[in-house]
């Protein structure tokens, strides 16, 4: 608890940022770590086999498209569908107008989701009927 290193949180390593008043339009590919401060029109999608992959997105962040990472932290807005393989953090300002497809979410008081909630397991689970050994 106290002193000890949460090994569910994903590193928080920035790679790529995409700064306050910047507005991109189209698709972007990205690996490790990508922060959001401005406009995005076009979805946002991790690289294949990016299982450390993490998008932030600020508070004044507008994503208009579908985004798909391994882990998600939220204070800005998002107009499209969500996939998440791993976790997502939504903080208290954060607006999501479409599905959600998520393996674990964290939402605080106030975030706001407009659309349907998919759990997802990150791992298939095998399933056995009581009957057979």
């Amino acid at each position: 608890m106290f002193g000890k290193k949460d090994e569910n949180k994903p590193l928080g390593r920035i790679d790529s940022l995409i700064g306050a008043g910047t507005r991109v339009e189209g698709c972007i590919h990205f690996t490790g770590g990508l922060r959001i401060d401005g406009e995005v029109k076009g979805s946002i999608v991790a690289a294949d086999g990016a299982s450390s992959s993490m998008l932030v997105l600020s508070e004044h962040a507008r994503v208009e498209g579908a985004v798909n990472v391994a882990h998600l932290v939220t204070n800005g807005t998002v107009v499209g569908p969500v996939s998440v393989t791993q976790s997502i953090e939504m903080q208290s300002k954060a607006r999501i107008t479409g599905d959600v497809e998520y393996a674990v979410i964290e939402i605080q008081q106030g975030a706001v989701i407009e659309g349907r909630l998919l759990h997802s397991a990150s791992k298939p689970v095998e399933l056995k009927l009581a009957t057979s050994a």
